[in-house]
């Protein structure tokens, strides 16, 4: 076993925290030990050319997300006042007022991309731009979609709200995390991070209330998910990766990426986890499958590069500069 899966085994072992004690009240937070939420680096403003087609924009980007049925991409601006759709990577943006500022973006029911706000969280069609809100009594700062429809609305009281968005009812609720920041659902399990406590956390959808959870570094901040159970996160404050699987939830790989990596893609049509790295405006591709994470690519990106996503037209990879330094494509050749 290498070093880092050594690290990855003494992990496990040493930071596994009792089962959280199941909690279905509406706050439940109080007492916890908490730390300031993790920030992306203040990348440095001199560095590389960035790697690929660099597009100006008027606009800093706080969030990127695609709508898998149609491919849109979607971008909230850094004030988290307005959404902008690029058809395609040539055509023009369209620009979607919010009704309040939003804190991320997500994907939605087809055809439609969620945008968490405080007292609501607003739904918008990719193809004409209308919004939606769907009205909940706190501030949402996530939002995920389950299998049945059911949404999962994280709040920056460390509550978790399921919600019909149908009708807006309030169909259960989770509470006793200091803040609900991100939530993976795979097919083995759903969980929710939480920045506060740097911790990954899952959820019994079914008793409504916390199941067992580990602790994620020192500073994490962002996840995604794949087709094989993995949830990747981000610790920005250590410069590392951490790979988990649920039911139960494990800490499967640990490794060093560089200085303060932040936003985090999966790309499907070459099986690799790419992380951008705000402390030196780069982007890394990484080959999770072999146990150990194995470094494929390595691109300078536009300054900030607090958001990434893939093009599912042709793969490339997209980046999006929170300082307005533009939209970043670039195409990855071969596999």
């Amino acid at each position: 076993m290498g070093r880092a899966g050594i690290r990855a085994a003494t992990m496990v072992s040493a930071i596994a925290l009792a089962a959280l004690t199941g909690c279905s009240s509406e706050n439940g937070s109080e007492g916890l030990q908490t730390i300031e939420p993790a920030t992306p680096a203040a990348a440095p403003e001199v560095g590389p050319a960035p790697a690929g087609d660099v597009r100006p924009l008027d606009t800093a980007i706080a969030s990127l997300v695609v709508e898998p049925g149609t491919g849109t991409l979607a971008a909230l601006s850094l004030d988290g006042a307005q959404v902008l759709l690029f058809d395609d990577a040539t055509a023009t943006p369209r620009t979607v007022d919010l009704p309040s500022t939003a804190t991320t973006l997500a994907p939605g029911p087809a055809g439609t991309v969620l945008a968490p706000a405080a007292g609501f969280v607003a739904r918008v069609d990719v193809a004409d731009g209308r919004v939606e809100e769907v009205l909940v009594d706190a501030t949402a700062v996530s939002v995920a979609v389950l299998q049945d429809g059911t949404w999962l609305v994280g709040t920056d009281d460390g509550r978790v709200l399921l919600v019909d968005p149908a009708t807006g009812d309030r169909t259960g609720s989770i509470g006793g995390l200091a803040s609900a920041d991100a939530f993976a659902v795979t097919d083995d399990g759903v969980a929710v991070l939480d920045r506060r406590q740097t911790s990954l956390t899952e959820l019994d959808l079914d008793d409504r209330r916390l199941g067992a959870a580990l602790r994620a570094g020192d500073g994490a901040t962002q996840l995604v998910t794949d087709p094989f159970g993995r949830v990747t996160v981000t610790d920005t404050t250590d410069g590392e990766l951490l790979v988990y699987t649920l039911d139960t939830i494990m800490l499967r790989q640990r490794y060093p990426v560089g200085p303060a990596p932040y936003a985090v893609t999966y790309d499907g049509t070459r099986d690799l986890v790419w992380v951008t790295l705000t402390g030196s405006n780069e982007v890394v591709g990484y080959d999770l499958s072999t146990g150990i994470p194995q470094e494929r690519h390595r691109f300078a990106t536009v300054r900030q590069p607090n958001s990434i996503a893939v093009d599912p037209d042709d793969a490339a990879l997209v980046i999006a500069s929170a300082t307005g330094d533009g939209l970043q494509r670039i195409p990855i050749e071969g596999q």
